[in-house]
């Protein structure tokens, strides 16, 4: 049996500042049950992406997932959030069918809403 060729990537946009969102922590779970399994921490480059995917190919499984967004930390470094950060960490929990698919889950955030969506 082959190994899944699906992957998992992010990207955040910064819509306050219309830029992309850069040097924002991102920590991947698996949850099972009522536990959450720590996958992976990642960090945005200059292009609010990371360098390489969350989940490579033959490393993904179907179930569900959550992504959370350390995006307090993120517009403190921009002056745009005080010490309580009305939106600190952003959790988006998601599933995933289909283990040979790829899967984008990008961020569009600001210090006072965001959304998300499956991209491409």
């Amino acid at each position: 049996m082959s190994q899944p060729e699906g992957y998992l990537t992010t990207h955040i946009l910064d819509t306050a500042n219309g830029c992309p969102a850069k040097n924002v922590r991102i920590d991947l779970y698996r949850l099972e049950g009522n536990d959450r399994l720590h996958l992976c921490t990642a960090v945005t480059n200059s292009d609010g992406r990371t360098d390489a995917p969350l989940l490579g190919k033959g490393e993904m499984t179907a179930g569900q997932y959550e992504l959370i967004f350390a995006m307090g930390d993120y517009f403190r470094t921009q002056k745009r959030a005080t010490e309580i950060a009305f939106l600190d960490e952003i959790p988006i929990r998601f599933g995933i069918a289909d283990q040979d698919d790829h899967y984008h889950v990008p961020l569009l955030a600001s210090p006072y809403s965001f959304s998300t969506y499956r991209g491409s």
